[in-house]
């Protein structure tokens, strides 16, 4: 079971969400796995979805999983593209990753309306501005 099972404390891995422009100017938002260990996360499982209340409606996003099998240490992945029309609802991100054998398993939420520009930080290891969730 579950709760039987010893999740060890997650540190030095975060998500953030972050945008840069593309191509034609325009502002392309992604989110992003950061790895700010001085060794290699194996086996990343992520999986995601958003979930709340827009206009009065209950909305809930589809649930997509990725998994990595390395990220290097001191390094990111590129996790999904995400659309602004979405960051109204909660954004969750499910980490799971092993370090040699001992499984770590954190829950990211981006709560409503916390991504917006008054919130963008520079985000010295991607290089952009986004908000950082630890």
């Amino acid at each position: 079971m579950k709760k039987d099972i010893d999740f060890g404390t997650v540190e030095g891995v975060s998500v953030a969400v972050a945008t840069t422009p593309n191509e034609s100017g325009v502002d392309a938002w992604n989110v992003y796995l950061i790895n700010n260990n001085p060794f290699p996360i194996e086996n990343v499982l992520v999986s995601s979805k958003g979930y709340g209340i827009l206009d009065g409606e209950e909305v809930k996003t589809s649930m997509l999983r990725h998994m990595f099998e390395l990220v290097d240490a001191k390094s990111f992945v590129q996790i999904e593209p995400i659309d602004p029309a979405i960051f109204h609802i909660n954004n969750e991100y499910w980490v799971s990753y092993y370090i040699d054998r001992q499984i770590y398993d954190k829950k990211f939420i981006f709560v409503p309306d916390s991504i917006t520009q008054h919130n963008l930080i520079e985000i010295s290891m991607l290089n952009m501005q986004g908000v950082l969730h630890t």
